[in-house]
């Protein structure tokens, strides 16, 4: 009996605790990460965007037009100037919208609808909006409106898109508000990986970069002194009427004067 109790203690012993070794663990595969939304990626692209210093050209194409070359600088300091060939008196005036440490300027710039030196005039203060009748609007994708894109709740509409002969990732922007002043153009946008805006597709027509950017100045100058004008507006001036010319004849303008003279 005592050899039978012998035998069965370490069977028993061997099923209780020791067992077939538990199966290894199977790694868990890291989950997939999601590509970033079209809104989350914008917004990245247009933080680089605002931090961007550089000189670049652009070229606005509008339709019935000849092209017009955009030129942009954004100083280390964070002063800009954008050159606007054409922003002004219905498309015959050039000028240049700048803003420093001391407001906000618009310049004209010698053409032919505006003949002679140039000449600037403080429109605002820093940061502050214009009046839109002297607001040319193609300085904005590269001053306000990229903090607009990074605005999360800004009531905007935003989706991958393509832009034919656009480098970089192109979005379509369309503003959701019914406000008569949205907070920028609705259109398309593209951007490089380091924030530069490689093309805009705006209702005044396509920008596109030309060339590579270069370094940025340390601050920007105007192009011409201050002055005491009316800043110019965008719409053309109301066309002169002719004079009309002046009567022959005699003094009620009838025809001429019949009346005989004194020493008839």
């Amino acid at each position: 009996m005592l050899g039978v109790l012998l035998l069965v203690g370490p069977l028993l012993s061997t099923g209780c605790g020791g067992g077939a070794p538990a199966p290894a663990a199977t790694p868990t595969k890291p989950a997939a990460s999601r590509p970033p939304e079209a809104r989350d990626q914008l917004a990245a692209l247009a933080a680089a965007a605002q931090d961007r210093r550089l000189v670049a050209g652009y070229t606005l194409s509008t339709e019935g037009q000849p092209d017009r070359s955009i030129s942009v600088t954004k100083a280390t300091d964070g002063s800009w100037r954008v050159d606007i060939p054409g922003g002004a008196l219905g498309g015959t005036a050039d000028v240049s919208m700048a803003q420093t440490g001391a407001g906000t300027f618009q310049c004209s710039l010698p053409s032919a609808g505006q003949p002679g030196s140039p000449g600037c005039v403080r429109v605002a203060d820093p940061g502050q909006s214009l009046d839109a009748g002297i607001d040319p609007r193609m300085q904005h994708p590269f001053t306000d409106w990229p903090e607009v894109l990074t605005d999360r709740q800004a009531p905007l509409a935003i989706s991958t898109t393509t832009l034919p002969g656009a480098r970089g990732t192109c979005f379509a922007v369309e503003s959701t508000s019914a406000s008569v002043s949205p907070p920028l153009d609705s259109g398309i946008y593209c951007y490089a990986p380091d924030g530069t805006l490689t093309a805009a597709r705006l209702p005044a027509g396509t920008l596109t970069l030309t060339g590579t950017p270069t370094a940025p100045p340390a601050t920007v100058s105007l192009p011409g002194p201050l002055v005491d004008r009316e800043p110019l507006r965008i719409a053309a001036p109301p066309p002169v009427e002719p004079a009309e010319p002046a009567s022959e004849g005699g003094p009620d303008g009838g025809g001429p004067d019949d009346s005989p003279s004194p020493n008839e």
